[in-house]
């Protein structure tokens, strides 16, 4: 069984997001969406409603689970068997982050990383352009997927 960790802190999910795990759904048997807690980040969003976005966004999707994890994303993955971690890409400046990041994982275990490039009607949404949207009061229905619901 192919399985992949998607990991992020998806404050809120995105499009963009939405669009990589849809992908991703096609490439693994299972798609396991990881929210890191970091004590020392402020989120707009409760882990709780990032959970509830993400679950409601795929309620009907058997191989997408959602959970939340702290410290190394490669120790998720050996407790998961997970043998990949996948990754979304939107610019240049993503790619070099990120294959870091990849490189690093690869020295410390046989986890591989799997970048899928943002969809170009996406490529331009981060969970921080919409958290000044929603701060600002725009709409930022047209940067999520509709289970997003700011009350």
């Amino acid at each position: 069984m192919k399985k992949a960790i998607f990991p992020g802190s998806f404050d809120p999910i995105t499009l963009g997001h939405f669009d990589i795990i849809q992908r991703g759904i096609s490439l693994f048997d299972e798609v396991i969406v990881a929210i890191g807690v970091n004590a020392e980040k402020k989120y707009m969003f409760s882990i709780e409603q990032r959970m509830k976005f993400i679950e409601e966004a795929f309620k009907n999707v058997p191989k997408v689970r959602v959970i939340t994890y702290e410290g190394l994303t490669i120790d998720l993955c050996k407790k998961e068997n997970a043998e990949f971690i996948l990754r979304g890409l939107r610019n240049p400046a993503d790619f070099e982050f990120e294959k870091a990041i990849a490189h690093t994982n690869r020295r410390l275990s046989k986890i591989e990383t799997v970048f899928l490039l943002t969809a170009s009607k996406t490529s331009y949404i981060s969970s921080s352009i919409v958290r000044d949207v929603i701060r600002n009061g725009g709409d930022y229905t047209v940067l999520v997927p509709d289970s997003v619901k700011i009350k």
